[in-house]
């Protein structure tokens, strides 16, 4: 029994620094702002259920490994609750043609978005440079690319 109560100290305390190192990783490489709220306060589930960007609420907030999503409604919250890396942006909410093209964390404008095979992507669009237009161009490489640009950020 005491071996027992051991292995499941030392799993629960591994499990612990492994939360406090995500924790930690998250408000380090995601884009966030200062009260570590994600992609600017936009409800990250109404891009799935209804394909467009919507700001969230206040009231309708929830708090995921240290980084804060707002949401249009309790049940956009509870949808977000019950699978959220299903609906958090890819390589931490940063553009993702930057990410692809240059390995760069670039701002987005949280209504510049494309969702594809399940994913959310956001891009920055301002200055008359939307670079959804650019991804578009050259997706498979721009999205391969990515891919490995943001594994040098989190690993």
């Amino acid at each position: 029994m005491k071996k027992q109560i051991s292995i499941f100290l030392l799993l629960a305390l591994g499990l612990g620094q492994a939360f406090a190192q995500t924790v930690e990783i998250r408000k380090k490489q995601f884009n966030l702002e200062g009260s570590g709220l994600a992609i600017q306060g936009y409800d990250p589930v109404a891009y799935f259920m209804m394909n467009k960007a919507l700001e969230g609420k206040k009231e309708f907030s929830t708090n995921f490994n240290g980084t804060v999503y707002r949401f249009m409604s309790k049940q956009n919250r509870d949808e977000f609750a019950g699978n959220p890396a299903r609906y958090e942006p890819q390589y931490g909410g940063w553009c993702a043609f930057a990410m692809g093209k240059k390995g760069e964390k670039v701002e987005v404008d949280p209504e510049t978005f494309k969702v594809i095979d399940g994913k959310l992507y956001l891009f920055y669009n301002k200055y008359f440079n939307n670079t959804l237009k650019s991804w578009n161009q050259d997706e498979a490489r721009l999205k391969a690319q990515a891919n490995k640009n943001w594994s040098k950020f989190v690993p």
